[in-house]
């Protein structure tokens, strides 16, 4: 009997000090790797710094804007739509979401929505949207109007582009006329 509970006693304590261990090296690998990788602050996430060309408003005016828009067609720019779907909506009534509604945007001032709350970059703007205006800030809306808080990288290809702002076009209760 003795020997049954010294028995029992003997493996209790083994599955004790297995659970220490692994408590032990648990805290250790992480004090270890806190002096290894030291920070000097909490790091959230790591800006990385790209070189991108400034674009501005007098290279965008110098585009022939009817070449340009010939590039796209209303089709192609509602499926290319879809990566700004995520934050904005293009239905008729349709609501904000993350960024403005984006019904009847040609034409509207910048930062116009009385229900949407603006960076100040875009209620200083002061510009109205038209086929210059969003040529220039879909290819990169940081560049475009500084200290906006939209962030997306831009669209690149001319083609996707002019595809937007046609579509974007498309979706209002006016058209602008093509150039």
């Amino acid at each position: 009997m003795l020997y049954a509970c010294l028995t029992m006693l003997y493996e209790f304590q083994k599955i004790i000090t297995s659970i220490v261990i692994v408590i032990i090296v648990v805290l250790g690998i992480g004090k270890i790797s806190d002096i290894v990788f030291k920070t000097e602050k909490n790091v959230v996430a790591y800006k990385v710094e790209v070189q991108t060309k400034e674009v501005s408003s007098a290279e965008t005016v110098s585009l022939d804007m009817a070449s340009f828009l010939s590039l796209g067609d209303v089709e192609h720019g509602k499926k290319v739509f879809k990566k700004c779907a995520a934050c904005h909506s293009i239905n008729k009534g349709g609501k904000n979401k993350i960024g403005p509604a984006l019904w009847s945007v040609m034409q509207r001032k910048s930062g116009e929505l009385s229900d949407y709350k603006y960076s100040k970059a875009l209620l200083d703007y002061e510009k109205q949207w038209n086929f210059e205006e969003l040529n220039g800030f879909l290819l990169k809306p940081a560049t475009w109007i500084k200290g906006n808080k939209m962030g997306f990288a831009g669209l690149k290809d001319d083609k996707d582009r002019a595809s937007v702002i046609l579509y974007l076009n498309d979706s209002s209760d006016v058209q602008l006329p093509l150039p």
